[in-house]
């Protein structure tokens, strides 16, 4: 099934997420501005769009891999969640790991966007969870 995604361009320097190869699931995002992320520091970086996704639907904000492979540039909360009544701009809070300070320019691939459908649930308060196999094993339960 194909839902529409409506992106508003904020300013002349926004661009449309981008699917670099037909069947992938991530959209590149883009930066509207440059900006130096220095070494171990973070930075707020505007990509100039905003959207409305469909109903059902949230969208997760990830790392691209060549940015953190060759400087050390991910997402401080990966993946950030945008969800569906959110109409502001997209921004991408993004962290330096590297030695050396990073330049991030205009219109350069930032972050990627995913759009996943979300489960509205009914929540149920119980004294009671059924048994599992894994049952309360938590960090480091399965071994190595």
């Amino acid at each position: 099934m194909e839902y529409n995604l409506k992106i508003k361009l904020m300013n002349e320097d926004a661009k449309m997420p981008y699917r670099a190869n037909e069947g992938d699931a991530g959209l590149d995002l883009f930066s509207t501005e440059e900006k130096i992320v220095k070494a171990g520091e973070t930075a707020l970086i505007g990509t100039g769009i905003q959207m409305e996704l469909p109903k059902g639907t949230e969208a997760q904000i990830r790392p691209r891999s060549g940015l953190a492979l060759r400087h050390s540039i991910t997402l401080l909360n990966t993946p950030g969640t945008i969800d569906e009544g959110y109409r502001g701009e997209i921004k991408v809070i993004l962290i330096n790991h590297g030695k050396e300070d990073f330049k991030v320019e205009k219109q350069m691939r930032i972050a990627q966007m995913v759009i996943a459908p979300v489960l509205q649930v009914t929540l149920e308060q119980t004294e009671i969870l059924s048994n599992s196999v894994r049952d309360q094993g938590g960090f480091g339960s399965s071994g190595k």
